[in-house]
């Protein structure tokens, strides 16, 4: 499995500020990612080296912030004071996945300023609302130069993520062993009095930060 990208929840009041305080603790700036119409929410992305990317994404004053399982799992964490929502892996075939979860994949699209119109598939929305400590699933549907990761900002890479919850059922989950579920990503199974991803530690070019 290979991570996609993390993301980060925040209220509205706290949204440009968490993204300026993220972008500068990484020594990047971050794009205006555009909005996921479906799903009532809007994002920031910071493309990183290796081919992932960190999402800052906020609700917005939309109705489908209330219906659609991402924007409620937005709310959610933004409610409870902002933090990492979750982590998320990118497969080929996401048929796969459907087939071990028993229901199919959603389409989802966000407009970039630009106007590209980005789709993909997902999964693992409604798992991620009742076990946090879960990722969702996601294949995309645009070519690889156009995906969020394709233009590096900077030289960071994410090194780690910290994960509070149980080894084996996330085993169970991604189809993976438990002692090496993500390629090229160390995962440390963590201690804390809620499940899902504590912390990701990224590897910079003044050193190693962890958020």
């Amino acid at each position: 499995m290979r991570l996609d990208h993390v993301s980060y929840a925040v209220a509205r009041d706290s949204f440009v500020s968490t993204v300026q305080r993220i972008g500068s603790a990484l020594g990047a700036g971050f794009v205006d990612g555009g909005v996921h119409p479906r799903f009532g929410t809007r994002n920031f992305i910071l493309p990183l080296s290796g081919g992932t990317y960190v999402e800052v994404v906020t609700t917005l004053d939309h109705p489908a912030a209330d219906r659609a399982p991402f924007g409620q799992a937005v709310a959610r964490r933004a409610a409870e004071g902002g933090g990492w929502l979750g982590w998320v892996v990118s497969v080929d075939d996401i048929a796969s996945v459907e087939a071990r979860l028993g229901r199919t994949s959603t389409e989802g699209h966000r407009v970039r300023p630009d106007g590209f119109d980005l789709r993909w598939k997902q999964i693992g929305l409604l798992e991620l609302l009742e076990d946090p400590q879960l990722p969702y699933f996601l294949q995309w549907l645009v070519p690889s130069e156009e995906r969020p990761s394709a233009d590096p900002r900077t030289s960071t890479t994410i090194h780690g993520v910290s994960i509070a919850g149980d080894a084996a059922s996330i085993a169970e989950f991604l189809g993976e062993p438990a002692d090496h579920p993500l390629d090229q990503i160390d995962v440390t199974w963590v201690e804390d009095e809620e499940p899902g991803l504590v912390s990701v530690e990224f590897a910079t070019t003044h050193g190693p930060v962890t958020i």
